[in-house]
């Protein structure tokens, strides 16, 4: 059995049904009981008012629900909205405004709760889900994907990947960030297994490992960043773990160091790089870093040449994609769709906002952003949303917000800056009593790897001649407060 995103339902019904389809803290969903849960949640779904062109928020972590409940979603032709639980009770709060809910799917608590109280369908007809990225305007935006889209993504994998026959995808990335849609849509559409990992799996390496191992996991897909993170564990290899065999990264630059020290603990894996933001459907392109690419090692990887459904160009130096991938708009955003979105040989086309520049053999290489947003950890966040929460404190003005950078140029940390209403005296200042608690309070407004790690107080923000935050001249306060020891963590 398998799930045919073309048509998004569930195909070949008497095919492998007992096979497993998620392994999670549950235990194991068969194909058959996954086909079953969709149809009781749609019921469900149907009796609390839910019908196509509705949105319908999504809450929870790595919940089998939460997979049953995207999967009826795309079944009933209403449109889901993830909302990972690390989002403050605020922001989900706000979303389920933005896109008039007729309810909110608890996944933890298997419950349909109430949405907005004059729900609404969406405008866009025709789109799989609403995903909310950080906002540059101080407000989360909803990048409204069309299910042509996904169908194509899936297709990609299915097609041009060779993944091998009903493999095993493990899952760590929250479902509110796009990447994740990777080991979905490559487990179910291939008739595979999904390894769901949730925080607190994650948290313990051992137990990391073991689930792994249980699901005999073959194909890995997250940010060079989190794989890093396991190289500290001994058991991450290929004797502990022979089935896994396919790396797929995206959302940071892969560099050759990580990926021979990958080689190292898993000789024969193939890994593929691949490159694409939220508003054209997790990625739009992606290579195969074979012997010759190895071999070269250019620092950073290039992220690859056009998916066969996309164009890729290069324009005034930013990277620029167009095709049936790229999302219907930002949801009631015209605004910031004029900024971005046109028409290219008559598609949808997007500008990036990255820079970057395209080889000879039509391999784009990612260089850097042009404007304050940053990857951090594999999240997108707009440094200006970050300003907001910091601005909003108790007894601030003013927020700023500056990058951290590892030699190589890719974010590390966010320092937090704020200035008060009530200054003291001196250019850095005490924490006052009311921000003791600082990181729990913006934690009320943001997800929590938007949370700075340090903060300031400044008698004032350093400001450009054009009255923007200088974020220069932060590092350097930084640096003075630092040889002070006047950082709160």
């Amino acid at each position: 059995m398998r799930f045919d995103f073309d048509d998004c339902r569930f195909v070949e019904l008497d095919v492998a049904r007992q096979a497993p389809a998620l392994h999670g803290a549950e235990g194991v969903m068969d194909w058959t009981g996954l086909h079953l849960a969709t149809e009781r949640w749609m019921e469900r779904a149907r009796a609390a008012g839910i019908g196509a062109g509705h949105a319908v928020v999504i809450s929870g972590h790595k919940e089998m629900a939460f997979v049953v409940a995207m999967l009826g979603c795309l079944q009933l032709g209403a449109a889901y909205v993830p909302v990972d639980t690390i989002n403050p009770a605020a922001r989900l709060h706000r979303i389920t405004g933005l896109v008039h809910a007729q309810a909110v799917y608890d996944a933890a608590a298997d419950a349909f709760l109430p949405g907005v109280a004059e729900p609404r369908p969406l405008a866009e007809p025709g789109l799989a889900y609403v995903m909310f990225t950080s906002g540059s305007t101080g407000d989360p935006k909803g990048v409204q994907i069309g299910r042509d889209s996904v169908a194509l993504f899936a297709g990609w994998i299915r097609d041009c990947l060779a993944l091998g026959t009903a493999p095993a995808l493990m899952n760590q990335m929250l479902f509110s960030f796009d990447f994740s849609l990777f080991d979905l849509c490559g487990a179910l559409a291939l008739g595979g297994s999904c390894a769901l990992c949730p925080r607190e799996v994650i948290a313990d390496s051992e137990r990391f490992i073991d689930r792994l191992q249980q699901a005999q996991v073959a194909v890995w897909a997250s940010t060079p960043s989190f794989v890093r993170q396991q190289m500290l564990n001994p058991r991450f290899d290929a004797a502990h773990l022979p089935a896994l065999r396919v790396f797929v990264f995206g959302a940071e630059s892969l560099t050759p160091r990580v990926a021979e020290e990958l080689w190292a603990r898993f000789p024969q894996a193939r890994i593929i790089n691949s490159y694409g933001p939220t508003e054209a459907t997790c990625s739009t392109t992606w290579v195969e870093i074979g012997p010759a690419l190895r071999a070269a090692a250019p620092n950073p990887f290039p992220v690859g040449v056009a998916k066969p459904y996309a164009e890729v160009f290069i324009d005034d130096g930013e990277i620029c994609m167009a095709g049936d991938h790229v999302m219907r708009g930002y949801l009631e955003r015209p605004d910031l769709d004029a900024g971005v979105l046109f028409e290219h040989k008559g598609k949808r086309a997007y500008r990036s906002g990255d820079l970057g520049d395209m080889d000879a053999q039509g391999r784009v290489h990612f260089r850097g952003r042009k404007d304050d947003q940053i990857k951090l950890n594999g999240y997108r966040i707009e440094l200006a949303e970050v300003d907001t929460a910091l601005s909003a404190l108790p007894g601030a003005i003013a927020g700023a917000t500056m990058v951290l950078r590892r030699p190589d140029g890719s974010p590390m940390r966010m320092v937090g800056f704020i200035e008060l209403a009530q200054p003291g005296e001196g250019a850095v200042q005490p924490l006052p009593a009311p921000l003791q608690d600082w990181k729990a309070l913006l934690a009320q407004r943001v997800p929590a790897y938007m949370v700075p790690s340090e903060l300031l107080v400044l008698g004032s923000l350093p400001s450009t001649a054009s009255d923007k935050v200088d974020r220069k001249q932060l590092e350097q306060c930084y640096a003075q407060a630092r040889a002070a020891g006047s950082m709160r963590r």
